[in-house]
């Protein structure tokens, strides 16, 4: 894909920090109703017309408000990786992602999935820079964290891809994680590109066809950890919804795994609409420390293609 960064330099900073923002406030709104069921959640929220739609910390891990969980503070590590590989003279190197993924984990994040642990744990055992392929390894921890990957690599698909496999592999090793990663990360490519509405359907269409495993319509009605479940979730709600916190309320609101798809209709819907559209009424219940990480690493990571 040629990147053709849209006019101005400031349209392709506007679209990644809405990605990368959209993304992190999509984690903060999905992580109160994670693991619950939509029933539970209409009933737990009937005072708002059963409908979950202010972040408001809590849920299982009892978060504050605006904190966010594994999804962002993995991504905001494989980007300092990403940066730190860039000024070493060594882009995308794997050792340099398995080494932030480790300081993240011994940092005690509020949260991390089992497999990615295993595969951390891993690395720091053996020095493994790939894990090896495995059927239990569907889950979707790959593709919540890869954001930065396509940041960094704009206008060169094939060091996105190498890179996206890379770090996925360090964790996770499955044919459906693998085509999930790639699959939503073409498409997120191509909103910061600027492709419109009918290029983008097109890209999810395509998507389908290739993988028919993540057919969304009909809407099979599951969002669960598993990567084929979040995959059709995150294609459901992006597409049926053209607004930015109607998209995102929708993936949370089908609860399981709601921190992670709805975090990533929040990362693509945030490409489309932009950092300058997001909801302010979110944005000033994003905990500050977050947004700051978040824009000074969109910054640094899209300066070379500005």
């Amino acid at each position: 894909m040629a990147f053709d960064e849209g006019g101005a330099p400031g349209a392709l900073l506007d679209r990644a920090l809405g990605a990368y923002l959209g993304l992190a406030l999509g984690d903060a709104l999905g992580a109160t109703v994670e693991f619950m069921t939509p029933r539970e959640i209409a009933l737990r929220f009937s005072d708002q017309g059963g409908v979950h739609r202010r972040i408001t910390g809590g849920g299982w891990l009892n978060l504050p408000p605006g904190q966010v969980t594994d999804d962002t503070t993995m991504s905001l590590a494989l980007g300092q990786a990403l940066l730190e590989g860039r000024r070493q003279g060594k882009p995308g190197d794997t050792r340099l992602i398995a080494e932030a993924f480790v300081a993240w984990w011994r940092g005690r994040p509020v949260d991390c999935g089992n497999t990615c642990r295993r595969g951390i744990q891993r690395f720091i055992r053996t020095g493994a820079l790939s894990t090896p392929l495995n059927d239990g390894d569907g889950g979707n921890g790959a593709v919540m964290r890869n954001l930065p990957a396509a940041l960094a690599t704009l206008g060169d698909d094939e060091a996105f891809e190498r890179i996206s496999l890379a770090q996925a592999h360090l964790t996770h090793n499955h044919p459906y994680s693998d085509a999930a990663t790639l699959g939503l990360g073409h498409l997120l490519r191509l909103q910061l590109a600027g492709a419109n509405a009918e290029a983008l359907a097109l890209q999810a269409v395509q998507l389908v066809q290739k993988h028919p495993v993540f057919r969304f319509e009909p809407y099979p009605g599951r969002a669960s950890g598993y990567v084929v479940d979040t995959v059709q979730t995150v294609l459901w709600a992006f597409t049926q919804h053209a607004d930015f916190e109607e998209a995102v309320v929708a993936a949370a609101n089908r609860g399981e795994d709601a921190d992670t798809t709805a975090a990533l209709v929040g990362m693509l819907a945030g490409a489309r609409c932009g950092a300058a559209a997001l909801p302010r009424h979110w944005l000033k219940r994003l905990v500050p420390d977050v947004a700051r990480a978040i824009t000074e690493q969109t910054r640094l990571l899209v300066a070379p293609f500005l």
